[in-house]
């Protein structure tokens, strides 16, 4: 039976050799992703990310947990969702409480600290950050200067000292981001910023080509399940309009579709409702 990972396990393994993280919306891809051997699976709880196709609702999590037991799984919530460091803390434990390893937030070390504090283990972001892509000019890659390669690096910096147990790198150059591999303690995870981190990190929708619009650059597809899906639901109308067109021409007498009765035990039955 595949190991799951501890918190203990990842500081262990860095350096060593590099992690795979996917996102997953839903248990069928939990499941296919621990079978196939990933490390560590990511979802979110409770959270609607329209532009990312997320959709998650606390009983999804559960579900999603359930699907892939023997594997490190991380949980996040919507960005906003606690607004204070107590909150913060309440929120890690109710994650963990659904079956969460460790817990993602984007927040400041000011929520970081007080949850390390509490050993709920939480995993950062820096580069990149979706919901505060206003502030890096929209969603496009970060650190490609000397002034942002410094102040990621200096963020890094900070969030290792608060105690996380881990960080994403999104959309870095790989050098920047090997950089700052080197010189912290916790496990890094490249979106996008190469393969010199401690982890690889992608969503299963990328990986299988299950949505709609914009491909981001590092985003490697592997299928068109999306395709797939269209070949599908066609062939569900085909199905479905047959079964109507049967039901307009009665076609559901036919005996390998029916049981049947006896003539003689029928005139039976007709005598029978004669006085009724």
């Amino acid at each position: 039976m595949k190991k799951k990972l501890t918190v203990f396990d990842l500081f262990e393994l860095k350096g060593k050799r590099q992690l795979s993280e996917i996102y997953v919306n839903n248990p069928e891809e939990a499941a296919a992703a621990e079978k196939a051997g990933v490390d560590i699976i990511a979802t979110a709880c409770d959270c609607i990310l329209p532009h990312l196709g997320i959709n998650a609702t606390i009983q999804d999590a559960k579900d999603i947990r359930e699907a892939c037991p023997n594997t490190h799984l991380m949980m996040g919530t919507l960005p906003g969702t606690y607004t204070s460091p107590y909150e913060a803390v309440k929120m890690g434990y109710k994650l963990i409480s659904f079956g969460a390893d460790s817990v993602y937030t984007a927040n400041s070390t000011d929520f970081i600290k007080p949850m390390v504090r509490e050993k709920i283990p939480v995993f950062s972001h820096i580069g990149l950050i979706p919901h505060t892509n206003t502030w890096t000019g929209g969603f496009r890659a970060v650190g490609r200067n000397a002034e942002q390669a410094t102040k990621i690096f200096k963020d890094a910096l900070e969030i290792d000292d608060a105690g996380a147990v881990g960080i994403e790198i999104e959309v870095v150059p790989p050098k920047v981001a090997a950089e700052i591999t080197k010189r912290v303690k916790m496990i890094t995870i490249s979106m996008g910023s190469g393969s010199f981190c401690d982890a690889q990190y992608l969503f299963a929708q990328d990986i299988l080509g299950t949505h709609y619009g914009h491909y981001p650059r590092h985003a490697k597809k592997y299928i068109d399940l999306r395709f797939e899906f269209e070949k599908i639901q066609k062939k569900r109308i085909s199905s479905f309009k047959e079964y109507v067109d049967d039901v307009k021409n009665h076609r559901f007498n036919k005996p390998e579709l029916t049981v049947s009765i006896e003539d003689k035990e029928y005139e039976y039955f007709l005598n029978n409702i004669k006085e009724l």
